[in-house]
């Protein structure tokens, strides 16, 4: 099995003979029931695929869809010119970038029609006689592809305000056009990672169907657990061998890591393409999606928003509240959902609400690691730390954790816990553990869970033991005990087999580490 990494153009695929997912039913439906078009979805989650794709379809390349599903389907297979923008790979940073972008394009289409653009600097208009003349002499509608429409935008997200609203702009009359050149117009289809509402393609007469939260398209791009199943047993087969280990437990431990997608209230578990095919490949799991790329426009949002991760994840939303995304407003949920750090977990039928969290352990440990680091501003590697942490409670040596995490906390620099309030001191050290806490993932972790009588700080279940810990900022560890106790945080796990040890710790805002611990069983 030859695995296409790095490689985006159908073409090649069917030619070469690399593994293909087969998703032509889907895009028969797409084209045959619609005709503007927007999916959102994570970087390197196939968008790129499914417009090359898309490409071949129309323009007639019956030969490379033989034996596909849409086969079976298509008996009229049409050329249609198309127009493919793909704003990969280019940084538009720098001013008059995106212009130049486009002008490229437009000047290649003018020549190949015989189009002058004389005096005319609007791109819109320019384009839109491009679009009539390819009507006019194919005596078809065109399509248009546009790749990444919104990479102009998250290249200044944050960090140059002048250009994004200039890109903005831009975009926002180079999109009109699809006002006005409906009568020259087969398909137009956009991806990207984010929906951003002020971009006016989203707004008026023709506006895109928003496709990113439709059942239906659901399994669009991104491999489902059917197709890992069945299309790739023979690669799960070979890495249960190498790693010495049955068939499902291979399965288990790349569901873990790499599944957890939903993209719709229809909850159909979707598998990162980009991390399952590099994992078959190498044979090994690894987090291939998350150091593929630094989500740095996340981490500047995050740098303004007055709450931390553990305020937006693990909740209920509406999906108003995560699906539009506006640049002028420090709100990040609906880029963290839309970039893939956040995924659909649950849908409250009746409240019609939907529960987002982490979708897996890549992008938990990838992203928290990122959070707690730009958070801290340690040098420490944070998700080693919180391995080592997990393996002394399962080891059972409460000591050395204590240790472990009395020197973590004391390497923090002093400007980092220097606190003016003291809601802020304990909204700092709860913060500081949540993220610690959250990245244990080797073991089941609740973080500030709700009981009948309280909220408790944190929980982390392993094969032998439930530790139960209470924190005190400038109190008593006895006092955190008592709470404990008090609550009756640790009634549910007594009448199991594991053992439950309570650990009440107290810190210092003063020296920003543990002042007293103490321990129960």
């Amino acid at each position: 099995m030859i695995y296409p990494i790095g490689i985006q153009t159908f073409e090649k695929i069917v030619k070469d003979g690399f593994v293909y997912v087969d998703k032509t039913d889907l895009i028969y439906s797409l084209v045959t029931q619609g005709q503007i078009y927007f999916l959102s979805r994570p970087r390197r989650f196939g968008k790129s695929l499914l417009l090359s794709t898309l490409r071949a379809y129309f323009e007639g390349k019956k030969e490379l869809f033989a034996g596909l599903k849409i086969d079976a389907l298509e008996h009229d297979w049409h050329v249609h010119r198309v127009f493919h923008f793909d704003f990969n790979g280019v940084d538009f940073t720098m001013p008059g970038a995106l212009h130049l972008k486009i002008e490229g394009y437009l000047y290649d289409w003018e020549e190949e029609f015989g189009i002058s653009s004389g005096v005319d600097t609007n791109l819109g208009s320019r384009f839109n006689r491009i679009l009539q003349a390819a009507a006019e002499q194919t005596g078809r509608g065109a399509v248009v592809l546009v790749d990444e429409y919104d990479k102009p935008l998250l290249d200044v997200l944050e960090k140059d305000p002048e250009l994004l609203e200039q890109n903005r702009e831009i975009l926002k009359a180079f999109y009109s056009v699809f006002k006005l050149a409906d009568a020259s117009l087969r398909f137009v289809f956009l991806t990207g990672v984010t929906k951003f509402s002020q971009v006016s393609v989203f707004s008026g007469f023709n506006q895109p169907k928003d496709i990113s939260m439709f059942d239906k398209y659901e399994a669009l791009c991104g491999i489902t657990e059917e197709e890992l199943h069945t299309q790739f047993a023979e690669p799960i087969r070979e890495m249960a061998a190498s790693e010495g280990c049955t068939e499902e437990e291979m399965r288990q431990r790349l569901k873990r890591h790499y599944d957890g997608y939903h993209f719709s209230k229809e909850m159909t578990d979707i598998y990162n393409p980009f991390s399952v095919l590099n994992a078959f490949d190498s044979q090994d799991i690894r987090d291939f999606w998350f150091a593929s790329g630094t989500p740095t426009y996340l981490i500047r949002l995050m740098n303004h928003f007055h709450e931390g991760i553990d305020q937006l994840s693990g909740m209920y939303y509406s999906q108003d509240e995560f699906v539009n995304y506006k640049a002028d407003t420090e709100y990040p949920l609906p880029m963290i959902y839309q970039s893939g750090y956040l995924t659909i977990k649950d849908y409250d039928k009746r409240r019609k609400t939907f529960l987002l969290d982490f979708p897996n352990n890549e992008v938990k440990n990838g992203f928290l690691t990122l959070v707690a680091s730009n958070y801290l501003k340690i040098k420490e590697n944070v998700s080693n730390l919180a391995q080592d942490l997990a393996f002394a409670l399962e080891d059972g040596e409460l000591d050395s954790f204590r240790q472990m995490l009395t020197s973590f906390l004391a390497s923090i620099p002093y400007t980092m816990r220097r606190k003016e309030s003291e809601p802020e001191r304990e909204r700092y050290f709860q913060y500081t553990f949540y993220l610690l806490l959250r990245l244990m993932s080797v073991y089941t972790v609740l973080v500030e869970k709700e009981q009948s009588e309280g909220r408790v700080d944190g929980i982390v279940e392993t094969p032998q033991c439930v530790y139960i810990f209470e924190f005190k900022l400038d109190g008593t560890a006895a006092e955190a005990l008592k709470q404990i106790e008090a609550k009756g945080y640790a009634r549910e796990y007594e009448a199991g087999a594991r053992q439950v040890v309570k650990v009440g710790v107290s810190f210092s805002s003063q020296t920003g580490t543990i002042e007293e611990w103490e321990v129960r069983k």
